[in-house]
């Protein structure tokens, strides 16, 4: 009994004492700035105070959108497997913890046994002339005592890679979350362009119509009506591209919800405009990416796992000691198989190691190398955040500008269409210049609508660079829900 309480003591005492081996993992200074630089259009509002969106896609204004970014974020297949290795990360956690604490095990059984004569002490007495029957049962305990922090920093280390999957999930929810607002933007620009291309097809067949029209009263040649035959084979070619494309991202919009091809067809028929942002588009400031963007936050979170694993390494080359124990029963005879026959032992173990050819000096280099690694990598991540942000935030500017030229020269186009084909019914001009008025109105339509798409698309980016969006949904092993 003494020596029971002397090694609880012991334990208790490996149990409180403080430190670990290796250095104390220490958030990592990000140097991101307090100002965009690509933030001075008026639609960008930048201040350290200003929150940004976390439902950024309600400010689009558009039911449907909103509708889909909610479903792919509980239904797509990237976003559960991401938590189905979420959930395998917290198992490994649970593994690791279990080191903390002692193990207790038993075991028992009987054997029928016969020894020689001429070997070691027969139990049965009977110099080998008999069999017996052994009849035990035991409890055995055991507890590695965590003097030096090792199993610690292994626990530390499983918890920062808990940290990792679940940063990991929210950054394929981001991704999923963007991907699926830009392949709605750029379906309904796909189907503005293909009405746009339809109405132009019509102009056109009204114009071949006009010139065989003349053509009958001898005001036009067949040159002429070969020409308008051939704009209006143009324009129909560049219908089945279009066509293609609004099927392609109408299915790209089905798999990212796990639907089968054409399962949203319905839903996403022609007929919606380009879904645009009217309000103000809160930036806050570059320091902010580090608490709100999910691979900056994954990449110190691998900083903190590799740091602890360097801890582990450092652990390995002190002694381990070990309490264990065993109590239980031994009898000859099952009648005798009760407190009479009890049987037990208790001690400590230690086991150090003294020469390994360098093994444990390779492991410890090999784990500092790979802290190394990992602090490169979170200092690249963080750049790269802030460059892309930049990126998107020029992106959009520039493209703002290229709306405005796009939009006059629209405007324009129109008026000269009108004219055009007033002159041509008068005989005032030919049809060459018709023609040519009508494709340079359709490829600055087309291109409008090209800039109009690319305007949402660039709001898209903006709010995935500035990692928004992810916030506004909880993670869960089924997925993700608002």
């Amino acid at each position: 009994m003494k020596a029971l309480i002397f090694f609880t003591a012991l334990g208790l005492a490996g149990c409180a004492s403080v430190g670990s081996v290796g250095s104390d993992f220490q958030r990592p200074h990000n140097d991101l700035g307090q100002q965009w630089r690509q933030a001075q259009h008026a639609r960008f509002a930048a201040s350290e105070d200003a929150a940004i969106e976390q439902r950024w896609w309600d400010g689009f204004g558009d039911a449907t959108l909103s509708s889909l970014l909610q479903r792919a974020a509980g239904a797509n297949l990237d976003v559960l497997a991401a938590a189905s290795r979420l959930e395998q990360s917290r198992a490994a956690r649970g593994v690791a913890g279990a080191a903390q604490g002692p193990s207790l095990g038993a075991n028992g059984g009987v054997s029928r046994a016969r020894n020689s004569g001429q070997g070691l002490s027969d139990p049965s007495r009977h110099n080998g002339q008999s069999a017996y029957s052994l009849w035990q049962g035991n409890l055995d305990a055991a507890w590695e005592l965590d003097l030096w922090g090792r199993v610690r920093r292994e626990v530390e280390a499983a918890d920062a890679r808990v940290e990792v999957a679940l940063e990991t999930q929210r950054g394929v929810l981001l991704a999923v979350l963007a991907e699926t607002a830009r392949d709605y933007i750029e379906l309904r620009g796909a189907q503005q362009t293909l009405a746009i291309t339809q109405q132009l097809l019509a102009t056109a067949r009204h114009t071949l119509d006009l010139t065989r029209i003349r053509l009958r009263e001898g005001v036009a040649t067949q040159l002429d009506e070969a020409e308008a035959a051939a704009h209006v084979a143009t324009i129909e070619a560049r219908l089945p591209p279009l066509q293609q494309r609004e099927a392609r991202l109408g299915n790209a919009l089905c798999l990212l919800l796990a639907l089968p091809p054409h399962g949203l067809q319905a839903e996403l028929a022609a007929g919606m405009a380009i879904p645009a942002v009217t309000m103000q588009v809160q930036l806050g400031v570059p320091s902010g990416l580090a608490e709100r963007r999910p691979d900056i936050r994954r990449a110190e979170a691998q900083l903190h796992a590799a740091t602890a694993d360097a801890g582990v390494a450092h652990g390995d080359f002190y002694p381990r000691i070990t309490l264990s124990g065993s109590v239980g029963l031994q009898a000859m005879q099952l009648s005798d198989f009760g407190w009479d026959a009890k049987r037990f032992a208790f001690g400590p173990g230690f086991s150090v190691p003294l020469f390994d050819g360098g093994r444990l000096r390779g492991k410890l280099q090999l784990r500092e190398a790979q802290q190394q690694e990992a602090a490169i990598a979170y200092r690249r991540t963080v750049l790269a955040a802030w460059h892309e942000v930049e990126d998107a935030l020029s992106g959009y500017q520039a493209n703002a500008r290229r709306q405005a030229s796009l939009d006059e020269a629209v405007k324009q186009g129109r008026r000269a269409l009108g004219s055009a084909e007033l002159q041509y019914r008068q005989g005032s001009t030919d049809l060459i210049n018709v023609l040519h008025v009508q494709n340079t109105l359709l490829n600055n339509e087309a291109a409008l609508v090209d800039s109009r798409a690319t305007a949402s698309l660039s709001l898209v980016q903006v709010y995935k660079a500035l990692g928004g969006g992810w916030q506004a949904f909880s993670i869960s092993p089924q997925g993700s829900t608002p």
